[in-house]
């Protein structure tokens, strides 16, 4: 995995919310605001396939974040990013007001619509366009930048085939004492 850029303490992780995600580093970014630390770079992603990413977005765990202009053509060396369906919002939980949307792509190698799907899996954050923000102010580039979320997924993340813990099993292994027959 990659190493990040900037000088967090021991035991510090990068795991924001979607909302962290929209309100703390994309509204900044959109505002020209600086953000610190600032983690995330900016990156073309479209030049890259996914699994080319490490080194150059910021990565935790199996997560890569990165700054991206808003572009139609999402067509990699490799394959293309398909839309996995509707748009989510995103609510502020202080003011319980959208302040912005969230598009779900997955990889697929190939040239489209025949392509493969893989399990590499991209979240977009786009900021939520109101009428406020519709009066722009010159340095307000809402329409312009997206943070993205990359993961790749295994078979292992599924909810379906968590492990059991360990008290799961001693209950588990309680059901076979029926089957076990004890001396007299």
């Amino acid at each position: 995995m990659g190493e990040n850029n900037f000088n967090l303490p021991p035991g510090f992780r990068f795991n924001p919310s979607d909302e962290e995600l929209v309100v703390h580093f994309l509204q900044r970014k959109a505002s020209l605001l600086h953000c610190h630390p600032d983690c995330i770079p900016d990156l073309e992603i479209y030049s890259y396939d996914p699994w080319e990413l490490d080194g150059k977005a910021m990565c935790e765990g199996n997560k890569w974040y990165f700054y991206s202009r808003r572009t139609q053509s999402r067509i990699s060396g490799s394959g293309y990013w398909q839309s996995l369906g509707v748009d989510e919002p995103i609510y502020s939980s202080a003011a319980a007001q959208k302040v912005g949307m969230k598009k779900c792509y997955a990889f697929f190698m190939g040239e489209s619509p025949q392509g493969v799907k893989t399990n590499w899996i991209m979240q977009e954050f786009g900021l939520f366009d109101s009428s406020s923000s519709k009066r722009r102010n010159s340095k307000m580039e809402y329409s312009k930048w997206v943070v993205c979320r990359v993961q790749q997924y295994n078979n292992n993340d599924d909810d379906d085939s968590a492990g059991l813990s360990c008290m799961d099993e001693v209950f588990l292994s309680l059901d076979d004492l029926d089957e076990i027959s004890l001396p007299n």
